[in-house]
């Protein structure tokens, strides 16, 4: 019986009209031999497995494991033998979303997970209570960008906006905001919340754009695929006129990615960071015999002079990880390089 929900596990009480006992027994249920990590966010930088968040406020630092930790064994196995071994079972679209999804997984197990590694003051060996990852909060392994509200100003100089959490009712006031700004930050690192590739895009540009191409299969001659037109934004007002930096990695997928290769249109504006998922594309159910299905991208992307897209991702105009240093310092060396190059001098993160 398939139950889905878009509410916590600490929300589900109120779903079954309070009633704490039926929801434990039916998260009980759920969860019986469910997957199992410790309570931290972890991802691959510098080739390293880094631990970069705590997904329980509580039970992350209780763990004993601090952020900018670098973890070199599991259970007495080196990660990167463990990198090596799964590697077949790990499809995907590039090698960025593959070490992604490994960085989620490779905790996974039973009990207590004992780990060690390097940290700035030398090496450390902990076991780590492992949790059910739905009681978790995992955002912080689907998201990198800044914490604290849609719209910041960092500094006078500095607009900053997020597309996860960024609606279209909002758009003409954050570019009202940014008026006086020589710079605006797109920060992309996330999944978008509402669908803003032509709200915003339109107060990016001084003339029609193109961005974007698709294929689509040609349904009278099978195996087929003919381009559709290409896709172009629009001025509209209010306009913003200064430097555009976009920030993307790993996260940045299908949506996002979309929304980067409309928003990149605008006058210098450059993308910065690291290689996207390479997953652009919409979502095709395709039937198959006893009831079962599954799903495929049903169009190409491309750039507008044919550039693909897809399995490739986004190439940022300046490639740039965080560092297992910086991840230690509580540093956005991501954003701080696209905007000490938009505005052509060092810029830190006040």
């Amino acid at each position: 019986m398939p139950l889905t929900s878009n509410k916590h596990v600490r929300d589900w009480p109120e779903i079954f009209s309070g009633d704490e006992i039926l929801t434990t027994a039916i998260l009980d249920r759920l969860v019986h031999h469910a997957a199992i990590v410790p309570p931290v966010t972890l991802r691959f930088d510098e080739d390293q497995l880094v631990v970069t968040d705590y997904s329980d406020p509580a039970y992350g630092p209780a763990t004993g494991l601090q952020i900018g930790d670098v973890i070199r064994t599991i259970d007495g196995m080196d990660v990167a033998a463990l990198v090596d071994s799964l590697r077949p079972y790990y499809p995907a679209s590039n090698e960025a979303v593959r070490g992604r999804d490994r960085a989620r997984n490779l905790t996974r197990g039973s009990g207590a997970a004992l780990l060690s590694g390097d940290r700035a003051s030398g090496s450390f060996s902990v076991s780590v209570e492992r949790r059910q990852v739905m009681t978790l909060d995992k955002s912080r392994a689907s998201d990198h960008h800044l914490r604290g509200p849609t719209f910041q100003m960092l500094g006078d100089s500095v607009a900053y906006l997020k597309l996860a959490s960024m609606h279209l009712a909002s758009i003409a006031n954050h570019v009202t905001q940014a008026q006086h700004a020589k710079v605006l930050v797109l920060d992309h690192r996330n999944y978008p919340s509402e669908f803003t590739v032509f709200a915003l895009g339109g107060s990016l540009v001084a003339s029609s754009t193109p961005f974007a191409r698709f294929t689509v299969g040609d349904p009278t001659y099978p195996g087929a695929f003919v381009w559709s037109a290409t896709v172009t934004q629009t001025p509209s007002t209010p306009r913003f006129e200064g430097s555009v930096v976009i920030l993307v990695d790993e996260v940045t997928q299908s949506s996002a990615e979309y929304h980067t290769m409309a928003f990149r249109v605008a006058p210098g504006a450059i993308v910065v960071g690291s290689t996207t998922s390479g997953a652009d594309g919409n979502v095709s159910r395709v039937p198959f015999p006893g009831d079962a299905y599954g799903f495929i991208t049903g169009l190409g992307v491309f750039y507008p002079d044919g550039r693909p897209t897809q399995r490739i991702g986004i190439v940022p105009d300046l490639v740039l990880r965080p560092t297992v240093a910086g991840i230690r310092a509580g540093r956005d060396e991501v954003l701080e390089a696209g905007v000490s190059r938009a505005l052509g001098r060092p810029f830190r993160l006040p």
